[in-house]
C-alpha cells in the first residue's frame, strides 16, 4: 500500500494534470469557435470620443456587450442601446470572449489589462482574446501578448486611424499586430469598425500606428502653414483649400479639418493631449532606433505649445492657433467654398 504522503502527491499531480487538460480543451474550443452575435460575448473598455461610436457598431450588429469605463455616466448612451455595465475590467473580462480597449495612455492600458486583481487578464477565460486599440508603446503590446499567451489567451494590438468621423462611419483604418490566425478569426468584429490591415507580430500594429502619427504630424504642420501663407497673400482661404483638395496637396487631414479650422471649430475628434502622447512615444522609439526625424520633433514641439496655452483639450486642428500666435494673425472665419 502506498504511503499517505505518496497518495496525496499522486492526487495533486492527477488534479493538476486534469485542470491543465481541461483548460487546454476550453482554450481550443473557444479559440476555434466562429465569431458571431449568437456565440460571442464582447467586452468594451473606454467610451470616449472614439470608443463610444466604435462600441455602438458592435451593439447594432447584434453582439452581447458589457462595458466598463471609470465614469459610468459616459457609458449611459451605450447602456440605453442594451449594453451591460461591469464594475471593473476583471468583472467585464470574466463574462467576455473578446475584450476591446481604447483608453487614453499606456499607463491606462497597463492598468486595465495587467493589474493583478482588477485587470482583464486576472479573469479572462482560456481561449478568449484581448484587442487593445489604444495608441500605446510597442513594448507594452508585446508584454500583454506574452502575459495573455501564458494564460491560454490571445492579444492583438490594433490601434486605429480615421478620427471621430471614421469611428462614427465605421471606416477606420485598423493596424493589427499579433498572431495572424487570431486576427483573421476576429475579422467579423473588425469589419464592423473599418478595414483591418495585418502588420505582423505583437507590437507591429503599434509601430504602424506610430508611423501613421509621424505622417499626420508633418501633414498638419504643412496644412496650417499653407493656410497662414494663403491668408497673408490675400487669398480667400476657403477657395484656396477647395482648389488644392483635388491636387497633389490634397489629404485626409485637409478633408477632415480644413472647414473646421475656417469655422473656428476646435472640438476634439482627437485630443491635442493624446496626440502629444503619441508623438512622444514616436520620439522615444526613434531614440531607441537611432534615427533623427526633425519633422516629427517640430510637430511635437508645436503641439506642446498648445498644451502650454491650456489648449490640450482641443482637437488636433487647433494647431492653427500656434501658427497664428507666431505670426500675430487670425484667419477669418469663413465656410469652405463649394465652387
Amino acid at each position: 500500500m502506498p504511503s499517505t504522503a505518496l497518495t496525496r502527491t499522486l492526487l495533486r499531480r492527477t488534479t493538476a494534470t486534469t485542470l491543465y487538460l481541461l483548460r487546454r480543451a476550453m482554450s481550443t474550443d473557444a479559440a476555434s469557435e466562429v465569431i458571431s452575435p449568437a456565440t460571442t460575448r464582447i467586452g468594451w473598455i473606454g467610451t470616449g470620443v472614439m470608443g463610444r461610436s466604435m462600441c455602438s457598431h458592435l451593439i447594432h450588429a447584434g453582439y452581447t456587450m458589457t462595458i466598463y469605463t471609470r465614469t459610468q455616466s459616459k457609458a449611459q448612451p451605450l447602456i440605453d442601446l442594451g449594453a451591460h455595465f461591469a464594475p471593473s475590467p476583471a468583472a467585464l473580462a470574466a463574462r467576455s470572449h473578446v475584450v476591446f480597449s481604447i483608453v487614453g495612455y499606456p499607463s491606462d492600458v497597463r492598468s486595465v489589462h495587467l493589474h493583478p486583481s482588477t485587470g482583464t487578464l486576472s479573469t479572462l477565460p482560456p481561449g478568449a482574446s484581448l484587442v487593445d486599440m489604444t495608441t500605446s508603446d510597442p513594448s507594452l503590446a508585446r508584454e500583454i501578448a506574452s502575459s495573455a499567451s501564458q494564460k491560454g489567451c490571445a492579444a492583438v494590438d490594433a490601434p486605429v486611424s480615421g478620427g471621430d468621423r471614421g469611428a462614427k462611419a465605421g471606416t477606420l483604418s485598423i493596424f493589427a499586430g499579433g498572431d495572424e490566425a487570431v486576427v483573421r478569426r476576429l475579422a467579423p468584429l473588425f469589419e464592423c469598425l473599418g478595414r483591418v490591415n495585418y502588420m505582423g507580430g505583437p507590437g507591429k500594429g503599434q509601430f504602424a500606428k506610430l508611423a501613421n502619427q509621424i505622417t499626420i504630424g508633418s501633414t498638419m504642420v504643412g496644412l496650417v502653414e499653407g493656410m497662414v501663407y494663403a491668408h497673408k497673400a490675400g487669398l480667400d482661404v476657403g477657395v484656396y483649400l477647395d482648389a488644392i483638395s483635388s491636387g497633389a496637396a490634397g489629404s485626409k487631414s485637409l478633408d477632415l479639418y480644413g472647414s473646421r479650422i475656417l469655422g473656428r471649430d476646435f472640438e476634439a475628434g482627437f485630443y491635442v493631449n493624446h496626440f502629444v502622447k503619441d508623438l512622444g512615444i514616436c520620439l522615444r522609439e526613434c531614440e531607441k532606433m537611432g534615427i533623427a526625424l526633425p519633422g516629427l520633433a517640430l510637430a511635437q514641439q508645436l503641439y506642446v505649445s498648445l498644451q502650454a496655452h491650456g489648449e490640450g483639450g482641443l482637437g488636433t486642428q487647433a494647431l492653427i492657433l500656434a501658427l497664428e500666435r507666431m505670426n500675430n494673425i487670425c484667419l477669418e472665419a469663413a465656410p469652405l467654398s463649394s465652387s
